[in-house]
């Protein structure tokens, strides 16, 4: 598995395929193709079929037109390349519009980027387990927790790494809280961080702890809604859950920085085996790949603040993901708004139920979470691509003809 660095990665909205990905593939093909006189560049599958919703486009010209040269979209949403349905081909072309060379990314999710013919490329393999039930016995037979052995394969680097997470996560929940207004896009939806975070003062301890998660998962989701920065855990599309969930318990539990920092080195070791080992992409998986591996995150990392042994952690996570199996990912004229921003607050109180329910027990049941992580895969392969991320069915079906 590759370092949690790349599960985590600070950066701006809304979305980490079909923004985040297609950016830095611009940047790698304009590296390489500087004296281009234009570009060519062909979308496909969910990245044609949302891309207007997420900005896809915006985000390659932001970059490719910095050398001032023209740049031509073309959309596909009908053709899907085998490989992965975010797939995109980037052209030179020379001064009559002849094409001098291409290469095909594949947004695989999270902000990753594959080159074809060059799977799992770039950044080394850091980690010498690859499955849950392979590090959860490491753990026990040497006496170490889940952040230990991240540390381990990391090195102590990680943890400067994981402190700029964390105050970006906490900047993110800030800014979401203080801001008010309209959201960007057809929906014209509002803002409802702030006001359910004043509402949630007005209640008893329970509904106002069960508010203020849901204001603190909000205001992410809508600053990355927004354009504004986040950090993906695992992606854009989830980036609430953990920290609406972390920055709750930081502000009601008073934990030191320390112990959140494992705690987020915990979540990203859950987050990393269903990266390494399935997707987190809502295009490949739908959304029990990003919402429902964020709400695995959230719950792991729970528990590892209030002291759950590793077979407590994993349980807790099993159920974050075992509950969303199946969701779909349709989002609505293309837009991280609807349903993505609601399904954040409820992901987020969902894993701080799972962390509970997980105290009540040993540790021991009977699906493991790496039996969860194959069959979220196959139910992935299994749904129909119009619920994943292409906003050509279920609660989308109805607005495709404002999503381009």
């Amino acid at each position: 598995m590759k370092s949690i660095r790349e599960l985590f990665r600070i950066g701006t909205g809304p979305s980490s395929s079909h923004t985040m990905g297609p950016r830095r593939a611009a940047e790698l093909f304009l590296s390489k193709h500087l004296h281009a006189s234009g570009f060519e560049v062909v979308l496909y599958g969910s990245l044609a079929a949302t891309g207007k919703g997420h900005m896809t486009d915006a985000a390659i010209i932001d970059v490719l037109s910095r050398t001032d040269m023209p740049v031509n979209i073309v959309w596909k949403p009908d053709v899907f390349l085998p490989y992965h349905p975010n797939a995109m081909t980037l052209k030179s072309l020379d001064s009559i519009g002849f094409p001098t060379d291409e290469t095909t990314y594949y947004s695989v999710g999270g902000g990753a980027i594959e080159e074809e013919g060059h799977p799992r490329g770039g950044s080394p393999e850091i980690y010498n387990l690859e499955t849950l039930a392979e590090i959860m016995q490491y753990c026990e037979r040497t006496g170490h927790s889940y952040w230990e052995y991240v540390e381990q394969c990391e090195g102590p680097g990680i943890w400067d790494y994981l402190h700029d997470v964390w105050e970006a996560m906490k900047a993110a929940v800030e800014r979401g809280l203080a801001a008010e207004g309209r959201l960007p896009g057809p929906l014209n939806l509002q803002r409802k961080a702030n006001s359910y975070y004043v509402k949630a003062g007005g209640y008893r301890d329970n509904l106002k702890s069960r508010g203020q998660v849901f204001a603190y998962a909000l205001a992410v989701s809508e600053e990355n809604a927004s354009g504004g920065t986040i950090v993906t855990a695992p992606t854009c599309g989830s980036c609430g859950v953990v920290p609406g969930v972390l920055y709750h318990l930081w502000k009601s539990r008073n934990f030191p920085e320390r112990q959140m920092l494992h705690a987020l080195a915990t979540a990203g070791l859950f987050g990393n085996v269903v990266k390494h080992n399935a997707t987190i992409s809502g295009a490949e998986g739908g959304c029990q790949a990003e919402v429902g591996v964020a709400c695995a995150m959230a719950a792991a990392a729970a528990s590892q603040l209030f002291g759950g042994s590793v077979a407590q952690i994993e349980y807790a996570a099993e159920m974050g993901l075992e509950h969303h199996l199946g969701m779909t990912c349709d989002p609505v004229c293309g837009l991280v708004q609807i349903p993505c921003i609601e399904r954040n607050a409820y992901a987020a109180a969902r894993a701080l139920d799972a962390n509970i329910y997980a105290s009540f027990t040993d540790g021991n049941h009977r699906v493991s979470f790496d039996k969860l992580v194959k069959v979220m895969k196959e139910t992935g392969h299994d749904i129909p691509s119009l619920y994943k991320e292409t906003s050509t069915g279920g609660l989308a079906k109805d607005y495709t003809q404002m999503s381009r």
